[in-house]
Formats: C-alpha cells, structure tokens, sequence
C-alpha cells in the first residue's frame, strides 16, 4: 500500500515521493519521527487506526498526540473482518448459549494482546455478555491454523484470510462488523443485522502530516489523496486485499480518532492491554 500511495503523489503532484518503512516501538518509531518532522508537506505518515487510537494506551509515553501532533488529510481504506467460527457451531446464536453456560471455558484467537482482532473480540464479547478464553498468537496465520484444526472456536479474522477457508466449508462466518453486507459475499450478514446494535469496528489506514502544516498544501495534499484512492483502478487493488471504502476528508477522519479514542479507552482496560 505505501507503494501504491507513493505512486499516486508522484502523478498526481509531481516530484518524487519514496516510501521510508519505520516499523518497531509498536509503530511508534516512525509515528514520532513524523511528529517532529517540519511541517512543509515534504514528509507524510501512513498509519493504521491502532497507531492514533490503541498504541497511546497501550504504551506509556508513546512519544506523541494522536490529535494535536498531526494535521490528518484522510482515510484510505477499511480493513474488513470477519467473525468466524469452527464448523462444528452451527450459528452464532448456538455459540452464545453455550458460552454462556460455560464462562471461559470456549477460547477464541488473536494475533496479539491489544491488537485489532483482540479489541474487537472484547467488544463483541461486551455486547454479547459472555466470557471467552483468550489464546493470543504472534500473527494473523497461526491463529487461522490453529481454528482450523478445532482448538479455537472463535476467531475475528481478517476478510481476506477468512474468505476462502469461508467458502470452503472449513470455517463458518457468522458475520461482518461493519455496516453493510460485503458485496464479494453476500450471504455474510453484518453483525448488526445479527442483533448487534450499531456494531461495527474501524480498522482503516490513513494519511497524515505534521501539525502546522501550512493549510493551502493541506488542501492540495488532501484532495490530492482522495482522488488517487477513489479511482476505479484503486479501488479494485484495495478490494483485491480486503479494504473497503472509508468517508473521504480530513474532517472525517479527525472525527473517527476521536471517536475511536473514547470507545478505545474502554475497550483497552477491559483486554487488560492498557500501560500500567
């Protein structure tokens, strides 16, 4: 995706823009970097919506404020997941009854403790007043194996790594938490559809620059990146990986950090992933 990001600014604006890959600190090496960076629009941050919205509790000093360190420009795209299931649940409705009857003692799977797969579980799990053994795994691929082999039950998986194990047989989707019903398989109802009111979950990718960015290269820079993602060529390489479209636009984006900081506060305490 940063290649595909880097592309569109350089035929969009001119100039050469080069994707410079700063992982480690929980995403927090190159999310400070960006920071401290001078705000001239040379130097941008592509980020996922943990780094704004999970990372700040997660870690004590992260080293910069999610609102006030950045000018955000806007999402690119939503990462669509998928509650799934080992075949032997025929429903969701069946696994409920069943973990409520037995508190803990069902398991589902994460790729880590604080991580998207394990936040959105809690919440579902807040929601659905049930408790649920939590087996947590270093990456998204140890955790579809281990439900495929029927040692989890539960697991909210990526859309695109559940997909064709869904089609399949081998896993079963219960549902999407999003909005609508994803077009590449409709007969995955969405989670609020289930009876989950307004149950829906962000997982987006965004851009943003430092703050006091000077405000006419703000707007040149976001209405830049908005069309670049909302051409059809693009669209189709994010669908192709399992992201949706996101509300375009600074403003929508600022709304849904601080939205998703309030939610995720109280989500963080709960998966016991807050700094102490």
């Amino acid at each position: 995706m940063g290649h595909d990001l880097t592309e569109g600014l350089t035929q969009r604006l001119g100039g050469t823009f080069v994707a410079d890959f700063r992982p480690g600190g929980s995403q927090t090496i190159g999310t400070r970097q960006v920071a401290r960076a001078r705000p001239d629009g040379h130097t941008l941050l592509m980020a996922s919506v943990s780094v704004f919205t999970m990372v700040p509790f997660a870690v004590r000093n992260a080293g910069y404020d999610a609102l006030a360190d950045f000018d955000h420009l806007t999402m690119i795209g939503n990462t669509l997941f998928m509650l799934v299931g080992h075949p032997r649940w025929p429903t969701l409705e069946a696994f409920v009854a069943e973990a409520k009857r037995q508190p803990r003692q069902l398991a589902y799977g994460s790729w880590g403790v604080g991580s998207t797969s394990h936040i959105v579980m809690v919440d579902f799990m807040r929601r659905a007043g049930i408790e649920l053994l939590h087996i947590p795994f270093g990456g998204s691929g140890p955790a579809i194996t281990e439900i495929l082999g029927g040692r989890l039950d539960l697991l909210f998986s990526t859309y695109a790594s559940a997909k064709p194990h869904v089609e399949a047989g081998r896993l079963r989707g219960f549902g999407v938490p999003s909005a609508q019903r994803v077009a590449s398989m409709p007969q995955i109802p969405t989670m609020i559809e289930l009876g989950y009111e307004g149950f829906t979950f962000d997982a987006w990718l965004s851009v943003s620059a430092p703050a006091g960015t000077p405000a006419p290269i703000l707007a040149r820079l976001e209405t830049a990146l908005v069309d670049i993602f909302a051409r059809p060529e693009m669209r189709q390489r994010l669908d192709a990986v399992g992201l949706e479209p996101s509300p375009p636009g600074a403003a929508a984006l600022r709304e849904s950090i601080r939205r998703n900081l309030d939610l995720n506060r109280d989500l963080m305490a709960r998966a016991g992933a807050m700094a102490e």
